[in-house]
């Protein structure tokens, strides 16, 4: 990491999506998960869990308040959101937020590839070749100056396979940087299925969780 808050080197290891996001399936327990963009794309593909809110089509940039809305209101549960670099940026005031308000329960991974993926792959203003300073934009030093209480970045795979299960379980709020390639071919955004019933059915797996939590259940 450079001297700049914010600022980190171009260069640099990644990590295969896909795999990741099986490594988090693995330690996800009956954790909510919000997807959206490109990774609901692939999360759809390997996880069919009732507590799985995929966030597509969205307003982009959204997920993470409307994670951050989740855990607040569910307190004893585990909130996971699956955010993309391109919406973190649309959105980098939900950090400073999510700092202030301070959930213990809610982790969020920001998925950086460096582009706007499901648009053909643009690089974005956060990623170095759109840069005057030719450097990648270190989104979990931002997050660490907002408030989050943990803030952890993966380049390598072995790594993250290794604190997973640690790092998700960790008291939050907690950020996640995950340094990955992007998706060439296939990476248009793919439909879940109808909204109104997907929301209504999560929104029903979500009232049973509240009732659980006030009757002073795990």
């Amino acid at each position: 990491m450079d001297a700049e808050v914010g600022v980190a080197r171009a260069d640099g290891p990644r990590m295969p999506l896909v795999e990741c996001l099986r490594v988090l399936r693995a330690v996800r327990g009956e954790a909510v998960v919000i997807s959206c963009m490109g990774n609901s794309r692939e999360w759809q593909s390997i996880s069919d869990h009732p507590l799985d809110f995929h966030y597509v089509p969205s307003s982009m940039g959204q997920a993470s308040s409307l994670g951050l809305g989740l855990a607040l209101a569910l307190p004893q549960t585990r909130v996971i959101v699956l955010n993309g670099d391109g919406s973190t940026l649309m959105n980098l005031g939900s950090l400073v937020t999510i700092g202030a308000r301070g959930p213990a329960n809610l982790t969020l991974i920001v998925v950086d590839n460096g582009v706007y993926e499901v648009t053909g792959g643009q690089p974005h203003c956060g990623a170095a070749p759109a840069r005057a300073d030719g450097k990648d934009l270190a989104f979990d030093a931002i997050a660490r100056v907002a408030g989050f209480v943990n803030a952890y970045r993966f380049e390598k795979l072995s790594d993250w396979s290794d604190r997973a299960a640690e790092v998700v379980a960790s008291t939050g709020p907690t950020f996640v940087l995950w340094r990955v390639w992007p998706i060439r071919e296939n990476f248009a955004p793919r439909s879940p299925g109808n909204g109104p019933a997907r929301a209504a059915a999560f929104r029903r797996e979500l009232a049973a969780r509240r009732t659980t939590e006030r009757a002073g259940g795990p």
